[in-house]
């Protein structure tokens, strides 16, 4: 007894992208994309994210952008251990660094202006 995604699969499968795009309402890149990852890896399911978790998650980059926003002048090892107290996360100086340059903050001193 077959299921139904099989019947379906197999109607178009004779089908091309384009005709396949057409009748379920779909970009052909989807179409081609999901009909690649069906013959590369026997399955259309997610593959687990590969690498490693980020250890500050939204809440305490919020609380790193405010704490850097109201005082520009603080070292990364004095906002480490300002986390630490107030939110309990258990970060190094040089992740708080990292997640700075990614939000945007640089260790430069303004230019002076006429």
């Amino acid at each position: 007894m077959q299921t139904a995604s099989t019947n379906i699969c197999e109607r178009l499968c004779n089908k091309s992208i384009r005709e396949i795009s057409w009748l379920l309402n779909i970009p052909r890149s989807t179409v081609s994309g999901i009909i690649t990852k069906w013959k590369q890896l026997g399955t259309t399911a997610t593959q687990p994210q590969s690498g490693r978790l980020h250890k500050m998650r939204e809440r305490g980059q919020l609380i790193l952008k405010r704490t850097v926003s109201r005082s520009h002048q603080l070292s990364a090892e004095s906002i480490a251990k300002d986390l630490q107290t107030s939110c309990g996360l258990q970060i190094s100086p040089t992740t708080v660094h990292r997640e700075l340059h990614g939000k945007g903050f640089h260790g430069r001193a303004d230019s002076s202006k006429p």
